[in-house]
Order: C-alpha cells, then sequence, then structure tokens
C-alpha cells in the first residue's frame, strides 16, 4: 500500500442518521448500554411508550457515535444480523460508504477525539450535533481493502485485549469465591475448603505472637529506590504511581526489604490495606509506613487475612484511633488477635493465592501491553 490518504470530509464516508420507519417493539439502546466498543445492555420498548429519544434504528454494518462526552470513546459497531435495535439519538448513526472497522478505528483515535472535543459544546457535558460531526475533515486511505486490512487487524487487538480482560475477570472471581471459603466464617474455627491433610481447626491467635516490626531508617543520602503502596497496586515505585519523580526529604524513611509487608498507618476511613513488597529486593518508604515480617507464621497469608477477614476488618475499624483521619500504630495493630492454621497449612494457602495473583497481574499486564503497542 503506498499511494497517499486522502482528506474528507466524514459525510463523504458514511450516511448520517438515515430514516427508517421504528417496528412496534425493540431493544432500545440508551447513552449508558455502550462502554468503550462493547454493548453491555439493552432493553425491550414498544414503539408507543417509547422515550423520544429513541430514533435511530440499526442495520447491520451501522457505526454509532456518542455525541454526549465524545472522550468517554463509548462506540459500537453494530454487527448483529437483527433488525429490531433502536439507540439514543445521543448517537450520531453512521451508515458507511468505507470498511465499518475502519471507520470504528478512526473515530476511536485520539487525534480524531481532540478535533471532535474542539467542535463541542458545553463544558460539564460538551456534545456534538451530528451536522457539525459530519463536516469533520479526516484523512482516510482511497483503497478499499488498505481500509479492511487497518479495520481487521485492529478487531485482531480487540479480540485479545477482550480475551485477556475475560480471564482477568474469571480469575478475580474465583480469588474472591476462593477467599471466602479457605478462611473460616465468623464464629467458626474451621474453612469450608481446605487441602488434604489439614484437620486440626484454626486457633485465635495474638498478632504479637505472628508478626515482628523491621525497624531500618535511612539518611537523606541513601539510593534504594522509593515506594510507595496502594490498594489497587500494591508496592510499586513512587515515581510509577504519581507519574514522575517526586523530590522530598526521604531522612528517615523505612527500609522495606523484599517480601516484607507494609500498610500506610492512617487513612481516612478504616480502609488500612496489607500488601507486600514484591516490586525489588530492597526500597525505602514514608515513615507512615510500618515495615513487619512474620514469626514463625507465612506473612502472605497474614496479609490475606488483614485484608480480606471481615471479622479483622471490623476489629481494625475498632482499633485505630482518630475522629477525622484514624491512625492504627504497628503497637495496636499487634494487639490485635485473628484466626489461623499450623503454620504447613498457612504456607499452602498463601502459595495458592500467589499464584492466582500471578496469573491476575499476568492477564492485566498482557491487556496494557496489548494497548501500548498501538500507534
Amino acid at each position: 500500500m503506498t499511494n497517499p490518504w486522502e482528506q474528507r470530509k466524514l459525510s463523504e464516508l458514511a450516511i448520517f442518521n438515515p430514516k427508517a420507519e421504528l417496528p412496534d417493539v425493540f431493544e432500545y439502546v440508551d447513552l449508558e448500554s455502550v462502554v468503550g466498543t462493547e454493548m453491555l445492555s439493552h432493553r425491550t420498548e414498544s414503539k408507543r411508550t417509547a422515550p423520544s429519544r429513541a430514533q435511530r434504528l440499526a442495520q447491520t454494518g451501522d457505526l454509532f457515535y456518542q455525541t454526549v462526552r465524545p472522550y468517554q470513546k463509548n462506540n459500537y459497531l453494530f454487527e448483529k444480523p437483527d433488525k429490531h435495535y433502536v439507540f439514543s439519538t445521543g448517537y450520531a448513526q453512521m451508515r458507511p460508504v468505507v470498511d465499518g472497522r475502519f471507520l470504528l478505528c478512526l473515530v476511536q483515535s485520539d487525534g480524531f477525539v481532540k478535533v471532535v472535543l474542539d467542535n463541542c459544546t458545553g463544558t460539564s457535558y460538551p456534545a456534538i450535533n451530528s451536522n457539525d460531526l459530519a463536516e469533520i475533515e479526516v484523512y482516510s486511505p482511497g483503497n478499499p481493502q488498505e481500509q479492511k486490512q487497518i479495520g481487521d487487524f485492529f478487531k485482531g487487538i480487540d479480540n485479545l485485549i477482550t480475551l485477556h480482560q475475560r480471564k482477568y475477570d474469571r480469575l478475580k472471581n474465583v480469588k474472591k469465591s476462593m477467599l471466602e471459603k479457605m478462611f473460616p466464617r465468623d464464629g467458626s474455627n474451621v474453612p469450608e475448603i481446605r487441602f488434604a491433610g489439614f484437620t486440626d481447626p484454626w486457633e485465635q491467635r495474638k498478632l504479637s505472637e505472628l508478626i515482628v516490626e523491621y525497624k531500618e531508617t535511612v539518611e537523606s543520602d541513601c539510593t534504594l529506590p522509593v515506594l510507595t503502596s496502594s490498594k489497587t497496586e500494591g508496592v510499586i515505585l513512587q515515581e510509577e504511581h504519581f507519574g514522575r519523580k517526586q523530590n522530598h526529604d526521604i531522612t528517615g524513611y523505612n527500609i522495606l526489604p523484599r517480601n516484607y509487608c507494609t500498610y500506610r498507618n492512617r487513612s481516612d476511613g478504616v480502609d488500612f490495606t496489607f500488601n507486600i513488597n514484591k516490586c525489588c529486593d530492597r526500597g525505602i518508604i514514608s515513615k507512615f509506613y510500618p515495615v513487619f515480617c512474620g514469626n514463625n507464621s507465612d506473612i502472605f497469608f497474614i496479609s490475606l487475612v488483614l485484608n480480606n477477614s471481615d471479622e479483622v476488618v471490623r476489629e481494625i475499624g475498632y482499633t485505630c484511633t482518630g475522629t477525622g483521619q484514624k491512625v492504627l500504630s504497628f503497637l495496636d495493630l499487634q494487639k490485635m488477635y485473628i484466626r489461623v492454621p499450623k503454620y504447613d497449612e498457612q504456607k499452602m494457602i498463601a502459595a495458592y493465592f500467589e499464584h492466582l495473583d500471578i496469573l491476575i497481574t499476568l492477564h492485566q499486564r498482557k491487556q496494557g501491553i496489548i494497548s501500548l503497542t498501538l500507534p
């Protein structure tokens, strides 16, 4: 493919808002129904009682472009054979005269969205009308085969992203279910599911018997990587979390070795998250993050209990102090009791959930890598 692309108005690439007679009963697609390029929902309506915005009767191959808050990129290529789907007038309906998948790629591009936003009205809810959208000029290959190859290529990419998203979602559901079944429910000392060979009841133990604080701080000239810890990202390089390097005094920061646990000891609620450093061999973290390891216990197992036991989360709420910002000191944490099995069973449970976390992270990263490779 060597021919230069041609500059054309969008109205030359598609017929806008073709008129059609609505069926008596249809599936209505409103602005909340499409997320990304997927239709997540629709509802049955009758022509007589449907909302007045239900006017765009879909035909196979039509592209529906969200004209309100277009930066969300909630646009849908209708490829169903059905003839009874009706979209809201919040979408501009385009019937492509070029390859439909190529047109979807074009309207999803950041460059196109920027031009659309420049032509929008409104601030809180920027919107563009269909007539103005049709006048926007874009570049398009004149060769239909090139259009098709581009559309097919990005469809393949989308399929890969969707595949990993579904695997990620399934694994997250498996983890949620197993956390409920492999730990005793409130008032019980035996979980619903156990590994073979383990029958002893779990014991109530004071955390001071299971964890020990690791105290090593740094001077201002330390060159170890600076870390932070968050609920969604775990322990991560601070510059990755904030998107840029932070410049501040690190004197008194705590050393956080690999496989040691930490948490931010103050929170606006009681949402304290306990994370293990899998990021680097040794890093440093703010003095507001106590560092501790296991004491004849598996520290990853302990973190699972602290993060996921409803009973323990409630106890943390009773234990932390403060009226506005809540504080959970390490000494107060050590006074709490949790229910644990023997050490060997802790290790097996921890290994199982660590493996699940590795798989979850793998599919999450594959989605990100695929997305980042797009031009």
